[in-house]
């Protein structure tokens, strides 16, 4: 007799609901967040349980791992590639359980990618970096904003973050827009603090494989979003074609469309957010610095005339670059990646040496 196990994982408890080749239940329990008591309640079956089925939410690691450890077959589920239970008028959590089971037992199940677990501590510690950079940024645009509102006067990002409170104190007048202005500097410098702290143990701890070394010749991408490309896409043979890479990078259209016509999103959110953000920033560095990424970001705001649209054509086109230079031995060429717009970087070119820019591509 062979089992097949679901796994209904939340915060503050797990659903296990076990069948065998038949779809008879053979276990249904509901425990407490333990990997003890679970691996307990699973030992007098383990020799004929086939393989455990787990939703991929954000608390999936200790599940997992525990399971693993004692040579469970585990496998991750694709949460948006679930399907089959929605024709239901009611379910619950030991029905979701028992849907995974199924999906197993019926070699149906939409498996995700189990990331290595001893690479998790520093892509994770790269999160943690991003998430307090974009914090202080968020404090940076705030005091940006007051003293526009108050003053009427733009300033620079650069100009704010070497401001001191007695700057603050010259530049505003009234005690509360003082006081204000003090927490968002204070906050940012005791971010910027935490940021080098974490930046300095990444930069100690990762190192990027000789494979992912070809990534920094692409224009816009560079040790840090090299670094976050390499930890967040993890092995790169799973991603059978470009468009499946791009796909996972968030740099595709999400439209849904029927005889020609918008009819709605799918979900636009599927993939990761991580890389998604990494090639964004690719894309905003490249088209300042490399004439190929420039023509073709220009191209991109004529037809769509909207600057969003335009950086998210270029971020898709640096990935595909990426996927190619990362899959193959061919080195990054940017002339065969906009082979389109050739003869327009080269009079860019001119024009920029002519006013003395002597910009060259990359």
């Amino acid at each position: 007799m062979s089992y097949h196990v679901g796994m209904d994982l939340h915060s503050d408890n797990v659903i296990v609901v076990m069948i065998d080749e038949s779809e008879r239940w053979v276990l249904k329990r509901k425990f407490q967040p333990s990997i003890p008591n679970i691996l307990s309640t699973l030992e007098p079956y383990k020799e004929s349980i086939v393989d455990i089925g787990i939703e991929a939410t954000y608390n999936w690691y200790w599940l997992v791992d525990g399971l693993r450890e004692v040579d469970y077959n585990v496998r991750l589920a694709h949460p948006p590639a679930i399907e089959g239970n929605s024709c239901k008028k009611q379910t619950n959590d030991y029905d979701d359980a028992f849907h995974l089971a199924h999906l197993l037992r019926m070699n149906n199940f939409p498996d995700a990618y189990i990331y290595p677990k001893e690479y998790r501590p520093l892509r994770d510690l790269m999160r943690k970096r991003l998430m307090l950079v974009r914090t202080r940024t968020q404090y940076l645009l705030s005091f940006i904003n007051l003293v526009t509102r108050n003053l009427g006067i733009k300033i620079r990002g650069n100009q704010v973050k070497q401001l001191s409170d007695k700057d603050v104190e010259q530049l505003l007048e009234h005690e509360y827009l003082i006081l204000s202005g003090k927490a968002n500097i204070s906050v940012m410098d005791h971010l910027k603090t935490e940021i080098r702290k974490l930046e300095r143990a990444i930069l100690k701890e990762a190192r990027l494989k000789v494979e992912f070394k070809k990534l920094l010749t692409i224009p816009g991408i560079g040790i840090v979003i090299a670094l976050t490309i390499a930890y967040e896409a993890g092995n790169f043979s799973r991603f059978k074609k470009p468009g499946h890479y791009v796909s996972y990078c968030r740099c595709v259209d999400s439209k849904r469309t029927s005889n020609g016509k918008k009819k709605g999103e799918n979900n636009r959110k599927s993939g990761n957010k991580y890389l998604c953000w990494a090639y964004i920033e690719a894309a905003n560095f490249a088209k300042r610095h490399c004439p190929y990424a420039e023509v073709y970001y220009k191209h991109k705001l004529k037809e769509s005339g909207l600057p969003v649209l335009a950086i998210k054509a270029l971020a898709s086109k640096i990935a595909r670059a990426s996927y190619h230079v990362l899959t193959t031995d061919e080195p990054y060429k940017p002339e065969k990646v906009f082979e389109r717009y050739k003869d327009e970087v080269q009079a860019l070119i001119s024009q920029k040496q002519k006013k003395g820019c002597g910009s060259k591509p990359r």
